[in-house]
């Protein structure tokens, strides 16, 4: 028993150790969009876009684009360990600004009517729920894939080819995941008991993770040039070398 408590105390701290080391290793600018995008993402999901009998989508789909090409390039350079402990960061975040706008919306105010705001920032319990699931499922989907297929270009990983292969794929399968597991647990098990009967059927779930991953797909394509001229000019200044090397990824 004593030998497992310092086994898990040693465990912990090594942990400790090596989150600070990355946290002074990743460039700032990648963490604070990846932990923006996240919580525009839990915002905007409360949002239907657009909805037929087969299809709909939700506003995340505008900015969840953004978070997977973050992780991607965190994946590439990092690896997926750190881009996990990246995407744990974010949605701890996250959740802690959702805590904070509830207890925002339900402070009483004789200012104005907030009425609208109020139910804007103090959210749903279980959209909150389906987003923090369905992200960090499909995160480390996303990482451990991406990370995979780059082991497969041997000849030169560090290309062109394989880094849009990596993001193109892996971006494809997580939106998809992440989409499906979202919209599963809020518009199929809880929307119909908490919101009058509103619900998307399954078909509408799965046509909207499928189109939602070929849209954002399209925008990892857009984008995925700036992302690997970031991972370039990372290597090219040895971006986060103590990390790299405390990791053996040099």
């Amino acid at each position: 028993m004593k030998n497992s408590v310092r086994g898990l105390r040693t465990w912990i701290e090594k942990e400790r150790e090596e989150t600070a080391v990355l946290l002074r290793s990743i460039p700032a600018t990648v963490v604070t969009l990846f932990v923006v995008s996240v919580i525009c993402m839990n915002l905007l999901a409360n949002k239907t876009l657009f909805m037929t009998d087969w299809i709909a989508l939700d506003g995340g789909i505008l900015i969840s684009w953004l978070s997977f090409m973050c992780m991607d390039i965190t994946t590439k350079y990092f690896g997926p360990k750190a881009s996990n402990k990246i995407a744990i960061l974010a949605s701890g975040i996250n959740l802690m600004t959702c805590l904070i706008f509830y207890i925002a919306s339900v402070i009483p105010s004789t200012a104005d009517d907030y009425t609208a705001l109020n139910g804007i920032l103090g959210g749903t319990w279980f959209i909150l729920l389906g987003s923090t699931v369905a992200f960090l499922a499909s995160a480390v989907i996303n990482n451990f894939l991406n990370w995979t297929i780059g082991k497969a270009f041997r000849n030169n990983p560090d290309g062109r080819l394989a880094f849009a292969v990596q993001t193109y794929v892996s971006t494809f399968v997580g939106q998809f995941l992440d989409n499906l597991i979202f919209s599963v647990i809020v518009f199929v098990v809880f929307a119909p008991i908490f919101w009058d009967g509103f619900h998307w059927t399954l078909i509408q779930c799965i046509t909207c993770a499928l189109t939602g991953a070929v849209a954002e797909l399209i925008m990892e394509m857009i984008f995925s040039p700036f992302g690997y001229r970031i991972v370039t000019k990372w290597k090219e200044r040895s971006v986060g070398r103590e990390y790299l090397e405390k990791e053996n990824l040099l």
